[in-house]
């Protein structure tokens, strides 16, 4: 079925769902669009409703109707997290995607936005990563379950442009980061492991901090204030079957990251790094391309992102993600 759709300002009073409105995504989305002037901005949380639960997801679909989804829901962890709980994060994904997924195309959802990950790429795809290397090699092993969830949803999102004619789209963001992030020790990404172990460290006077790998591979990073930011514009600016990658167009050594967390935390001890731990993929760096062709570039800097998010990270050390 050919999909006739031109791009348009979103209407700001309909009904928009934001699956996932309480991570770091969707929270972000949440501000973005109030901000945006949307007034009728539906959320639950997971005690409110549980995505894994078909007849539940059908049922809040068929009441609450709404016109513009992002699918931003997911179980997420970093690499020890990934690594160790591959099934969980295999079957729970694809439980959230399908219900979601197919609720809205039952329920006539007009727009909606699926978000994935930069790791669904090959581990040695060319650098940077266009969208059409997506299955053009092996997956990086410490995460590939995940990768096969989100490789999913792109093509279900894909089959229900060709079956229904819906113009659905997905956007693949780099590595994301901000306010409400996963501190946690064990679950977290790079970057909030950094800032919470470089933070501790500061603030007990620590002389040594060691971090994980050889601090030699090369991550981009994008503010999730900039991610929230890119979905709208796609929403209202992009229509293909293809994913779009969502990022800076820049990367830095892992080393160079942990420099940037230690001189915003005020870390001034020494640093080793443990090289019994795993790195992951070499280099992971999106060619943007596409989003800019849409007319979109991040606005937030590296630096001044970390900054912020240490402060909400001081701000909030008491009820965070821990």
């Amino acid at each position: 079925m050919e999909i006739d759709f031109a791009p348009a300002p979103l209407e700001r009073s309909a009904p928009f769902y934001v699956a996932g409105h309480r991570g770091l995504v969707g929270s972000a989305i949440w501000r973005n669009l109030k901000s945006e002037g949307f007034t009728n901005i539906i959320g639950r949380s997971s005690s409110e409703l549980d995505l894994k639960n078909r007849d539940d997801v059908f049922a809040f679909f068929e009441s609450a109707r709404p016109r513009y989804v992002v699918l931003a829901a997911a179980k997420v962890g970093g690499i020890l997290a990934n690594n160790a709980f591959p099934v969980d994060f295999l079957s729970e994904n694809v439980q959230i995607q399908v219900n979601v997924l197919d609720a809205a195309r039952q329920y006539g959802v007009e727009r909606l936005l699926f978000l994935g990950s930069s790791c669904i790429y090959p581990k040695f795809a060319e650098q940077p990563i266009r969208e059409d290397t997506l299955l053009t090699g092996h997956l990086e092993p410490t995460n590939d379950a995940y990768a096969i969830a989100k490789i999913a949803g792109i093509m279900h999102v894909q089959a229900v442009r060709r079956q229904f004619g819906l113009p659905w789209i997905s956007a693949m963001p780099t590595n994301l980061y901000g306010p409400g992030d996963n501190f946690s020790p064990e679950g977290s990404h790079v970057l909030p492991a950094l800032i919470r172990r470089y933070d501790e460290a500061a603030s007990a006077g620590s002389l040594r901090v060691t971090n994980w790998g050889s601090g030699s591979p090369r991550r981009e990073f994008l503010h999730v204030d900039d991610m929230a930011s890119a979905c709208l514009h796609l929403l209202e600016h992009y229509d293909g079957s293809a994913q779009v990658n969502v990022g800076t167009g820049n990367d830095v050594t892992i080393k160079e990251l942990a420099e940037l967390v230690a001189k915003a935390v005020g870390y001034e001890g020494d640093v080793a790094w443990d090289a019994t731990k795993p790195d992951g993929t070499p280099q992971k760096l999106l060619d943007v391309s596409k989003l800019t062709e849409a007319g979109w570039k991040a606005s937030i800097g590296l630096y001044e992102g970390i900054e912020g998010t240490v402060a909400w990270y001081r701000n909030n050390a008491n009820h965070i993600r821990s």
